[in-house]
């Protein structure tokens, strides 16, 4: 009377194992991300064609593009990296939603520049963290890209220290962290919608809000704003991943070339970002916005007013990974110096 079942079940065990072979041999790589699919203004857009040109150029695999999230979201999008639906993704907050040690970074006013968060994430705490989230999701870090330096604007006043932020609403995005930190800069977060922002700004039900640069010109946010205020808040990273069962998979030569597609991949993004943040702030100015640059006493005091919330909510967020938080302090400092 079990002989049935057992067949059953074998036959099951068999298709799951013929599919998982089937992924790791697949002559096409689905990869995919949120951004827009133009290589000259979009940081993921342009991370995908160059890992696409490598791969495609000294492999013999296809890189499909699925650019603008029609495949999902960031969070869908891991999600699916992770079954193996999807091979490769480019993601910037969502990896903290099943890596939580990679939310380390975003702690407000951690890196001083892009250059020391690039030292950090390409040296040996980079390694460490992409070993860790191997460890805890199955998706191997290819390479760092950049979603961008956030910033403050609004509509009602310049910003020079957390003082002048008293009584603003900030639009933030609907994470702990982000609220924590506008809490204790002295403003009041308010979480909203990013497809909600334009309306919101445009009646009043928020002051400001904060982001790239380039994401604020892009999107015509300065046009709803009257000033910025260069604090550099959040360095933003992000994660180039591979599912690891379909690399493991692969042949060791195409290993060497996915894996450096990654990084420099990774690089591109950097440098596509640097540039429509450069493009954009000129523009802004041009345009009309009052943009101020806080010295670095007054950057002190924002750091000195945020940083503390925001450790003491992410220690307790993260439990036995909090020692993640000292290990990147460590690491910047070093990188810093």
């Amino acid at each position: 009377m079990f002989k049935p079942l057992l067949i059953q079940t074998a036959l099951k065990a068999g298709v799951v194992a013929f599919a998982m072979n089937s992924l790791a041999q697949a002559d096409t790589i689905r990869f995919a991300h949120v951004d827009p699919d133009d290589w000259q203004s979009s940081k993921k857009g342009a991370a995908a064609q160059m890992f696409k040109n490598i791969v495609e150029s000294e492999t013999d695999h296809t890189v499909d593009i699925y650019p603008a999230g029609s495949l999902g979201d960031e969070g869908e999008l891991v999600q699916q990296a992770m079954d193996g639906m999807t091979q490769v993704v480019m993601v910037s907050g969502a990896m903290s939603s099943v890596c939580p040690a990679a939310g380390v970074l975003d702690i407000p006013y951690m890196f001083e520049s892009p250059l020391v968060a690039w030292e950090v994430l390409d040296g040996d705490f980079g390694d460490a963290l992409a070993e860790h989230c191997l460890e805890q999701t199955g998706l191997r870090t290819l390479g760092y890209g950049e979603t961008g330096v956030r910033h403050f604007t609004n509509s009602e006043r310049e910003i020079r220290t957390p003082a002048d932020m008293e009584g603003l609403k900030f639009r933030v995005q609907d994470i702990p962290l982000y609220v924590e930190m506008v809490e204790g800069l002295g403003g009041e977060p308010t979480p909203i919608a990013w497809s909600e922002l334009p309306t919101a700004l445009s009646t009043g039900v928020v002051d400001g809000q904060e982001n790239p640069v380039g994401t604020i010109y892009n999107n015509n946010l300065h046009e709803l704003q009257e000033y910025m205020t260069l604090d550099g808040h959040v360095y933003a990273a992000d994660f180039l991943v591979i599912n690891n069962d379909y690399y493991n998979g692969l042949s060791e030569a195409d290993q060497a070339v996915i894996e450096r597609a990654g990084v420099i991949a990774g690089n591109m993004g950097r440098s596509i970002q640097q540039f429509t943040t450069a493009q954009g702030l000129k523009a802004v100015q041009e345009e009309g916005m009052q943009v101020y640059r806080p010295t670095p006493e007054e950057l002190e005091q924002f750091r000195e007013q945020a940083q503390p919330p925001v450790i003491e909510w992410l220690t307790d967020d993260l439990g036995s990974d909090a020692e993640w938080i000292e290990r990147l302090q460590e690491a910047v400092a070093t990188a810093t110096e």
